[in-house]
């Protein structure tokens, strides 16, 4: 039997993270069984399903590297079919019609007086009586077929054998299951995964933070990161391993290894993967996307100055939204300074004398370089015994504003003699005279 499988959304507007998590489990899944992976577009709601929202699950999956094997398949185009086989589910006495809240005639799903259950992948054995399940509606009173109806037919028609899908459709696959009898149809097996959940456990949505893919594509994320990240929320590959190619994962990938507790997203996992994947890219790459984000943040910079910066920046890029707090004090002429760093760290004994010992030994060099810096610096610590974090953290937020970053000699040699001077001298002035 060849393994097909399907990713079925509705495309009402952004892709959600959970919505992609089922696609490339749904894909990874065909890949490992030498199968096929369907994409089959629930374009019913015709006010919501934009052309706008059905663009953007393309690019989304484009971006992603998640191909489909076959031509997409519109479910507002099966409208027909649908009704056609809840006609016959009529004719069989599997379904009855009925005037429901006198708003017009209905086509009525008629369950069976079995019990219903099935052995789900992730979930092991699930039964339910069929006392607590209703008839359920397969075509509304204007004609329109119901998503369970339109997304068991579609499902036959495209020959799935195998459904992945999100948990809070266990309820739904107890009532699909009873059409496919019904349907005298194969049965697919059934999995269900696990939600993606916030720090309390509860389903992860906008108001937790990003949640829509093109979120992080627009923050700098790249998607081999991305993919990789997500499948681990809700699956392991039975090891320590958390970077896979995408060849390991195919081949790692099996539905016994899905997890059947909630996954919780943690960014900062995310952004360390990421970070992971971006020192491996190319040097070509890196400078040119950073070059690309540099300059259309600060136009009038000059190229060489923007090289110079990206090469301290670097080691520091987690993902590529890290890049304009990193490099914004190269190309501006004023800096924010926070007063609660300015109190902690500047407001202190001897951080004038610093300031005047290096801005004075700095005026004596015609031209400062990484090597004359150093020699300043290690004088300064031999003549007074300090540890180079009470030297160089003053001097950083003095000529950056920030506490952390680059490597603070290259920092100095790249910002020069001039803007080293004056942003010191501002200092002392605004916080130490």
């Amino acid at each position: 039997m060849k393994i097909i499988t399907r990713f079925a959304p509705s495309p009402t507007g952004n892709v959600h993270i959970g919505n992609i998590r089922v696609a490339i489990y749904n894909w990874l899944f065909a890949k490992h069984n030498h199968g096929n992976f369907l994409l089959r577009i629930e374009d019913t709601d015709k006010d919501r399903s934009t052309d706008d929202a059905i663009n953007n699950l393309f690019t989304t999956l484009q971006w992603l590297n998640l191909n489909y094997d076959e031509e997409p398949l519109y479910q507002s185009k099966q409208e027909s079919k649908h009704v056609e086989v809840a006609e016959y589910l009529l004719s069989k006495g599997c379904a009855y019609k009925e005037n429901k809240d006198n708003k017009g005639e209905c086509i009525i799903f008629k369950m069976p007086n079995d019990d219903i259950s099935f052995n789900d992948g992730i979930k092991g054995r699930l039964k339910k009586p069929i006392g607590d399940i209703d008839d359920f509606v397969l075509v509304r009173s204007n004609g329109k077929p119901v998503f369970h109806l339109a997304n068991v037919v579609d499902d036959i028609e495209q020959k799935i054998t195998h459904i992945i899908r999100g948990d809070d459709h266990i309820e739904n696959t107890y009532k699909h299951i009873a059409l496919y009898r019904a349907l005298n149809a194969d049965i697919p097996s059934f999995s269900h995964l696990p939600m993606i959940v916030n720090s309390q456990g509860k389903p992860f949505s906008k108001r937790d933070g990003d949640a829509y893919v093109s979120d992080f594509k627009k923050r700098g994320y790249l998607p081999q990161a991305f993919v990789n990240y997500l499948v681990l929320l809700g699956w392991s590959p039975g090891n320590d391993q958390e970077i896979m190619s995408i060849d390991e994962m195919i081949n790692m990938f099996t539905i016994e290894r899905c997890q059947s507790s909630p996954a919780q997203f943690d960014e900062k996992k995310m952004k360390w993967m990421n970070g992971e994947y971006l020192s491996k890219i190319s040097n070509e790459s890196f400078n040119k996307e950073a070059f690309k984000i540099i300059t259309s943040l600060h136009s009038s910079a000059s190229e060489n100055l923007v090289k110079k910066v990206i090469a301290l920046i670097r080691d520091r890029v987690k993902v590529f939204e890290d890049i304009e707090k990193l490099v914004n004090y190269f190309f501006v002429d004023n800096i924010e300074y926070d007063e609660k760093l300015i109190a902690k760290k500047i407001k202190k004994e001897g951080i004038k004398e610093l300031f005047n010992y290096f801005t004075l030994e700095i005026s004596k060099i015609d031209s400062i370089d990484e090597v004359s810096l150093k020699k300043i610096i290690d004088n300064y610590i031999k003549e007074t015994g300090k540890s180079y974090g009470e030297v160089m953290i003053p001097l950083r937020i003095a000529v950056s504003g920030a506490s952390g970053g680059p490597d603070l000699i290259g920092v100095l040699s790249t910002l020069g003699k001039p803007t080293i001077i004056e942003r010191i001298n501002d200092v002392k002035q605004k916080y130490l005279d």
